[in-house]
């Protein structure tokens, strides 16, 4: 299901980036925003997905909205911020209890009415939860506010429930249909690779990159199944985000490739395979994905017979896990092999949901034993019982011992290897996860 979406937002220096890396819990320098004192210290946008009780969703820090300002880098704020509040769910309004009441909070709140989006009262820098410093905030008839402290935590578990109950319940997606998300740096030609698939120009197609600003969901029945493309605008570095328009598409590609089941990463045939793409294609990956590399323009490319193979070496040594996922080279201004990808769709989908009896497992693992055994560590006898395959889409294998915290990396790749060599799972990410065997065998 579609995961929804928090903004955070108030006037400058209120805390809302304390509190962003308050709720999501300081992980990460990738998605921490930063700290400062100064007004207006976050400009580009930040955004992580967070979980509580179970729940997930995305969250969203904005720059500061200033009174009316005409400084570039404040309108640029300000129609960013203006951009957040469309995409939301729910909003966080942030207001300042140790400064108290501003005309800004009065000026924001009248943005957030007109938007017609659920949004919660935020009094941040209630460091006692005793102080009565929030009351005067009931003037502004935007509901209690929540006392919460983002500098030592106090009631941000309250606010979290809060968040939570207030969430929108998303709508469960088709059971039944393949989600096929397609991804790749902006313009290497999804909309048009997207536009080949299907058979008609439905998406809109421009030599200027970043075209596709949302992601778009079109249907397609093949061979009586039914898949749903979404044509995503590109990823970019987070540094080249200069825009909320840009931010927000590399947003709404994340959350693409969270719902998809299949990612399709589209790549220039003739710049190659760049650092950006390897990036998208470890997102989808870690995410648990099935993955297909198209190698777009093909038909561009200076070749011989022997430069499929060659290329995809060279996109091997630099990631890999690339070596367990199909290539396919395609033309989307020729339709070369394009309708090929169709039939790799389903394959890697059916990889995706295959299921290996617990007695075949078992088998490949005492012939992986008999091969090599697992390092021993001093003074302690390092065994491996039986394994079996616990989930599907990703695949995932758990391998049950007396001291899986003692089985060494390599030693699980190597598992990994010997596993996926047996049954393949073609285009998919296998886990392969260590567990203590229970009872007195596993002393």
């Amino acid at each position: 299901m579609k995961i929804p979406t928090v903004a955070i937002v108030g006037r400058p220096n209120v805390g809302k980036s304390a509190l962003f890396n308050r709720l999501i819990g300081g992980r990460g320098q990738t998605t921490t925003a930063i700290v400062s004192d100064e007004p207006g210290t976050t400009r580009d946008r930040h955004f992580t997905r967070a979980e509580w009780s179970g729940h997930a969703f995305w969250l969203v820090d904005t720059g500061g909205l200033t009174e009316d300002s005409q400084l570039p880098m404040d309108r640029e704020i300000r129609r960013q911020v203006l951009e957040a509040i469309g995409e939301a769910d729910l909003l966080l309004f942030v207001v300042d209890a140790q400064t108290g009441l501003h005309p800004s909070d009065a000026r924001i709140l009248e943005i957030l009415r007109d938007s017609r989006k659920p949004w919660l009262l935020v009094a941040n820098k209630v460091d006692d939860p005793s102080s009565t410093d929030h009351f005067e905030f009931y003037e502004l008839g935007a509901g209690d506010p929540w006392p919460v402290s983002a500098t030592n935590g106090k009631s941000s578990g309250d606010l979290l429930d809060a968040i939570i109950a207030h969430l929108p319940h998303a709508p469960a997606e088709e059971s039944q249909a393949l989600r096929v998300a397609v991804v790749g740096r902006p313009n290497v030609g999804k909309s048009s690779f997207v536009n080949r698939l299907l058979g008609d120009d439905r998406l809109v197609v421009s030599d200027l990159a970043g075209t596709t600003r949302d992601a778009i969901d079109t249907p397609l029945t093949y061979h009586g199944r039914e898949l749903i493309f979404v044509d995503t605008a590109g990823l970019r570095r987070q540094s080249k985000i200069s825009d909320g328009i840009e931010f927000y598409a590399a947003l709404r590609s994340r959350q693409a490739i969270e719902r998809a089941d299949v990612c399709i990463l589209v790549v220039d045939a003739v710049t190659g395979l760049e650092g950006q793409d390897l990036k998208i294609a470890a997102l989808a990956w870690e995410s648990g994905r099935g993955l297909i590399v198209a190698v777009n323009k093909w038909d561009l490319k200076d070749k011989d017979d022997k430069t499929a193979a060659k290329f995809e070496k060279a996109c091997v040594e630099k990631a890999p896990f690339l070596a367990f996922v199909p290539f396919v080279f395609t033309s989307a201004l020729t339709g070369q092999r394009v309708t090929r990808v169709l039939d790799i769709i389903t394959e890697v989908a059916a990889e995706r949901q295959k299921r290996i009896p617990t007695s075949q497992v078992n088998a490949t693992l005492e012939e992986l034993l008999a091969r090599r055994q697992p390092p021993q560590a001093a003074g302690l006898d390092v065994r491996l019982n039986y394994a079996t395959q616990v989930e599907v889409a990703p695949p995932t294998i758990a391998v049950f011992g007396n001291h899986p915290d003692l089985v060494q990396e390599h030693y699980v790749r190597y598992l990994h290897n010997g596993f996926r060599a047996a049954w393949g799972w073609t285009g998919n990410p296998l886990r392969v996860v260590m567990r203590r065997k229970s009872g007195k065998a596993a002393a």
